[in-house]
C-alpha cells in the first residue's frame, strides 16, 4: 500500500508538524472543555444520587476524563503508525552530478610517456688529463754510473740455497652484491585495461562493463571534485591530466599531473585521485596475459564554470 510512497524532506516536515498540530489542539480543546464545565449545573443534575456504590464514585461523568481511555489510546496508536510511515516514506534525493561533455577527451598533441620501470645509474665522470709540470734544467741531476758487480762463479763458490718462506693463501674475495630488486614493468596498454569498482558483478561484455565503469569514475570524480575558489574568481577553465598508476591490488599510486590549467585546478584534481585509495572498493587491476599488471592511467579532469 505504502510502498511507493516517496516524500522529501520537506514534505515529512510539513507532515510532522501536521500530526504535532492536531495533539496539541485535541490537548488544548479537552482541557477548555472540562475545565469551562459549571459545577453548579452539574450539582443540580446530580442532586440526592450520592451513594456508596462504585458506579457512584465518578460523581460527574461528564468531566471524567478516563471516559476517553480507549479513544485516547486509539489515537495514539494511529499517530504512531503515520510517524512510522513517514520515516520509511521519507526519501533523501541525491544532487545531481554535473558531468562535462567529453569529459574523457584528450587533446592528440599531448604525448604521454610512461614513467620508466628502473632508470641506469648516471656514468662515471671522465678521469682528469695528467698534468705536465716543467722541470727547470739546473735541477736536472746526472745520473750516477752503476756500479759493476762481479758476479763470476768458480769451483770453489759456495752457493747457499735461499731459504723458502712459505706465504699464507691470500682471504677468498668477498661475496658479490645481490642483484638489484626487479622492478615491476609498468604497462601502458594491456589486454584488460584497468576499471573502476561497482560494475564487475553485471552482466555483459568487458566492453560493457568499462563503459560503466568509466560512467561510475566521472560520477564519483565530479561529486568529490571541489573547484577552487581562485579559480572560480577569476573565471579559470579548462582540462587538467593527471597520470597515475593502477597497482596490481587495485591501490592508484604516483599520481602526476600532466597538464595544470593553474589556480590550483591540477592540485584539486589530484586531491581527488588520491581519495580513490579510500574508497570501500578498489581498481579492477589491469591484466596481460591472464595475470595481474601495473598499469599506467591518464585521466583528463574538466573544469567548466556553469552558468
Amino acid at each position: 500500500m505504502f510502498g511507493d510512497l516517496s516524500l522529501n524532506g520537506q514534505m515529512t516536515g510539513i507532515a510532522m508538524f501536521a500530526l504535532l498540530a492536531l495533539t496539541l489542539g485535541i490537548i488544548f480543546f479537552l482541557r477548555n472543555r472540562y475545565k469551562n464545565s459549571d459545577p453548579e449545573l452539574l450539582k443540580e443534575k446530580y442532586a440526592g444520587n450520592e451513594g456508596g456504590s462504585v458506579a457512584s464514585r465518578n460523581k460527574y461523568p461528564e468531566v471524567n476524563a478516563f471516559d476517553l481511555s480507549s479513544t485516547f489510546w486509539g489515537y495514539g496508536l494511529a499517530t504512531a503508525l503515520a510517524v512510522t510511515v513517514l520515516g520509511f516514506s521519507w526519501t533523501k534525493y541525491e544532487k545531481p552530478v554535473y558531468v562535462p561533455d567529453d569529459a574523457l577527451f584528450i587533446d592528440e598533441e599531448i604525448e604521454v610517456e610512461p614513467p620508466r620501470t628502473a632508470e641506469p645509474p648516471p656514468p662515471p665522470p671522465p678521469p682528469p688529463p695528467p698534468v705536465i709540470e716543467e722541470v727547470p734544467e739546473e735541477e736536472i741531476l746526472e745520473e750516477d754510473e752503476p756500479e759493476f758487480v762481479d758476479q763470476d762463479v768458480e769451483e770453489e763458490t759456495v752457493i747457499e740455497e735461499p731459504e723458502v718462506v712459505e706465504e699464507a693463501p691470500p682471504p677468498p674475495p668477498p661475496p658479490p652484491p645481490p642483484p638489484p630488486p626487479v622492478e615491476d614493468e609498468i604497462f601502458k596498454v594491456v589486454e584488460q585495461m584497468p576499471r573502476f569498482p561497482g560494475c564487475e558483478d553485471m552482466a555483459g561484455s568487458a566492453d560493457e562493463k568499462k563503459k560503466c565503469a568509466d560512467d561510475k569514475m566521472l560520477q564519483y570524480i565530479y561529486k568529490n571534485l571541489k573547484y577552487p575558489a581562485i579559480a572560480r574568481e577569476n573565471g579559470i577553465e579548462g582540462r587538467a591530466i593527471l597520470q597515475f598508476v593502477v597497482e596490481k591490488d587495485g591501490s592508484v599510486s604516483e599520481v602526476n599531473i600532466v597538464r595544470d590549467p593553474g589556480a590550483g585546478t591540477g592540485d584539486a584534481a589530484k586531491k581527488v585521485i588520491m581519495s580513490m585509495n579510500s574508497m570501500p572498493q578498489k581498481w579492477t587491476p589491469g591484466k596481460q596475459r591472464g595475470r595481474p599488471v601495473k598499469v599506467l592511467f591518464t585521466l583528463p579532469v574538466k573544469f567548466e564554470l556553469q552558468g
